[in-house]
Protein backbone atom coordinates (compact mmCIF):
# COMPACT_ATOMS: atom_id res chain seq x y z
CA UNK A 1 0.00 0.00 0.00
CA UNK A 2 1.03 3.95 -0.93
CA UNK A 3 0.23 6.64 1.12
CA UNK A 4 1.66 10.08 1.32
CA UNK A 5 2.28 11.73 4.24
CA UNK A 6 4.14 15.16 5.27
CA UNK A 7 7.97 14.45 6.04
CA UNK A 8 9.59 15.64 9.38
CA UNK A 9 13.17 16.39 10.28
CA UNK A 10 13.20 12.96 12.22
CA UNK A 11 13.08 11.63 8.48
CA UNK A 12 16.29 13.15 7.69
CA UNK A 13 18.43 10.00 7.72
CA UNK A 14 16.34 7.84 5.58
CA UNK A 15 15.52 10.97 3.13
CA UNK A 16 19.09 11.23 3.03
CA UNK A 17 19.45 7.79 2.19
CA UNK A 18 17.23 7.94 -0.69
CA UNK A 19 18.37 11.16 -1.81
CA UNK A 20 22.11 9.83 -2.07
CA UNK A 21 21.42 6.58 -4.07
CA UNK A 22 18.92 8.08 -6.17
CA UNK A 23 21.76 10.65 -7.21
CA UNK A 24 24.10 8.07 -8.18
CA UNK A 25 22.26 5.21 -9.58
CA UNK A 26 20.11 7.92 -11.79
CA UNK A 27 23.03 10.31 -12.69
CA UNK A 28 25.60 7.80 -13.05
CA UNK A 29 28.86 9.05 -14.81
CA UNK A 30 26.25 12.84 -15.64
CA UNK A 31 26.90 14.24 -12.22
CA UNK A 32 29.78 13.68 -8.78
CA UNK A 33 29.21 10.80 -6.45
CA UNK A 34 26.77 11.86 -4.03
CA UNK A 35 27.84 10.56 -0.30
CA UNK A 36 25.66 10.07 2.66
CA UNK A 37 27.49 12.02 5.99
CA UNK A 38 26.50 14.00 9.00
CA UNK A 39 26.78 17.19 7.06
CA UNK A 40 24.21 16.04 4.54
CA UNK A 41 22.35 14.41 6.83
CA UNK A 42 21.45 17.89 8.88
CA UNK A 43 21.14 19.50 6.23
CA UNK A 44 18.09 17.33 4.98
CA UNK A 45 16.48 18.13 8.88
CA UNK A 46 16.74 21.38 8.56
CA UNK A 47 15.26 21.56 4.84
CA UNK A 48 12.03 18.80 6.14
CA UNK A 49 11.50 21.02 9.04
CA UNK A 50 9.63 23.26 6.88
CA UNK A 51 6.50 22.49 5.66
CA UNK A 52 6.81 21.75 1.78
CA UNK A 53 8.14 17.96 1.91
CA UNK A 54 6.48 14.99 1.53
CA UNK A 55 6.98 11.34 1.65
CA UNK A 56 5.86 8.24 0.05
CA UNK A 57 5.88 5.33 2.03
CA UNK A 58 5.20 1.46 0.78
CA UNK A 59 3.74 -0.41 3.37
CA UNK A 60 5.03 1.64 6.00
CA UNK A 61 8.93 2.06 4.57
CA UNK A 62 9.92 5.40 3.26
CA UNK A 63 10.23 4.86 -0.58
CA UNK A 64 11.05 8.32 -2.39
CA UNK A 65 9.81 12.22 -1.33
CA UNK A 66 9.57 15.31 -2.75
CA UNK A 67 9.24 19.14 -1.88
CA UNK A 68 8.37 22.19 -3.40
CA UNK A 69 8.73 25.76 -2.84
CA UNK A 70 9.07 29.25 -4.75
CA UNK A 71 11.10 29.69 -7.72
CA UNK A 72 15.02 30.03 -6.57
CA UNK A 73 16.36 30.83 -10.28
CA UNK A 74 15.00 32.73 -11.19
CA UNK A 75 14.25 34.19 -7.86
CA UNK A 76 10.60 34.90 -7.72
CA UNK A 77 7.95 34.32 -4.81
CA UNK A 78 5.24 33.97 -7.65
CA UNK A 79 6.88 31.43 -9.63
CA UNK A 80 6.93 27.55 -7.58
CA UNK A 81 9.73 25.28 -7.94
CA UNK A 82 9.68 21.48 -7.83
CA UNK A 83 12.44 21.41 -5.77
CA UNK A 84 13.49 18.13 -5.46
CA UNK A 85 11.84 14.35 -5.99
CA UNK A 86 13.68 11.41 -5.82
CA UNK A 87 12.67 8.04 -4.89
CA UNK A 88 14.84 5.03 -3.24
CA UNK A 89 15.96 2.89 -6.74
CA UNK A 90 14.17 -0.26 -5.06
CA UNK A 91 11.09 1.43 -6.15
CA UNK A 92 11.54 2.77 -9.24
CA UNK A 93 8.68 2.30 -12.11
CA UNK A 94 6.23 0.82 -9.18
CA UNK A 95 4.39 4.45 -8.65
CA UNK A 96 6.30 5.52 -6.53
CA UNK A 97 7.22 9.25 -8.50
CA UNK A 98 4.05 9.62 -10.57
CA UNK A 99 2.02 9.18 -7.00
CA UNK A 100 4.72 11.97 -5.68
CA UNK A 101 4.36 13.78 -8.51
CA UNK A 102 0.61 14.12 -8.18
CA UNK A 103 0.99 15.92 -4.74
CA UNK A 104 3.89 17.95 -6.03
CA UNK A 105 1.27 19.22 -8.80
CA UNK A 106 -1.48 19.47 -6.15
CA UNK A 107 0.49 22.21 -3.95
CA UNK A 108 2.17 23.67 -6.52
CA UNK A 109 -1.56 24.40 -8.08
CA UNK A 110 -2.92 25.55 -5.14
CA UNK A 111 -0.43 27.96 -4.66
CA UNK A 112 0.81 29.18 -7.80
CA UNK A 113 -0.56 29.80 -11.69
CA UNK A 114 3.29 28.24 -13.03
CA UNK A 115 6.31 26.16 -11.84
CA UNK A 116 9.56 25.58 -12.91
CA UNK A 117 12.16 22.52 -12.16
CA UNK A 118 15.47 22.13 -13.10
CA UNK A 119 17.04 19.04 -14.69
CA UNK A 120 20.22 17.89 -16.89
CA UNK A 121 20.41 18.36 -20.27
CA UNK A 122 21.94 14.65 -21.15
CA UNK A 123 19.08 12.66 -18.48
CA UNK A 124 16.68 11.31 -20.99
CA UNK A 125 14.50 9.58 -18.12
CA UNK A 126 14.21 12.46 -15.62
CA UNK A 127 13.18 14.47 -19.20
CA UNK A 128 10.49 11.45 -19.88
CA UNK A 129 9.09 11.51 -16.55
CA UNK A 130 8.77 15.23 -16.43
CA UNK A 131 7.05 15.25 -19.94
CA UNK A 132 5.04 12.61 -18.97
CA UNK A 133 3.70 13.87 -16.00
CA UNK A 134 2.55 17.59 -17.98
CA UNK A 135 5.73 19.59 -17.41
CA UNK A 136 7.13 21.48 -20.93
CA UNK A 137 10.79 21.38 -21.76
CA UNK A 138 12.08 25.42 -22.41
CA UNK A 139 14.95 26.74 -24.03
CA UNK A 140 16.31 28.02 -20.68
CA UNK A 141 19.61 26.76 -19.63
CA UNK A 142 21.98 27.79 -16.90
CA UNK A 143 25.35 25.83 -15.64
CA UNK A 144 26.84 26.32 -19.24
CA UNK A 145 23.64 24.53 -20.85
CA UNK A 146 23.96 21.64 -18.79
CA UNK A 147 20.93 21.94 -17.08
CA UNK A 148 17.36 23.20 -18.51
CA UNK A 149 14.30 24.36 -17.02
CA UNK A 150 10.77 23.12 -17.68
CA UNK A 151 7.61 24.95 -16.81
CA UNK A 152 4.47 23.65 -16.19
CA UNK A 153 1.07 26.45 -16.14
CA UNK A 154 -1.85 25.67 -13.76
CA UNK A 155 -4.22 28.68 -14.16
CA UNK A 156 -7.69 27.13 -13.91
CA UNK A 157 -7.10 23.86 -14.69
CA UNK A 158 -7.27 20.35 -12.90
CA UNK A 159 -3.87 19.08 -12.05
CA UNK A 160 -3.81 15.65 -14.40
CA UNK A 161 -1.32 13.55 -14.91
CA UNK A 162 -0.10 12.44 -18.79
Amino acid sequence: MLTIRSATSEDAYRVTQIYVDSWNDGFGDLMPTAVLDDARVGRWASELAEPRWWLAEVDGVIAGFTGIGPSRDPIDPDLGELDTIAVDPTYWRRGVGTALMHKALEELAAAYAEAILWTLANYPQGQRFYENTGWTLTDITRANATQVAYRRHFGDERVVLG
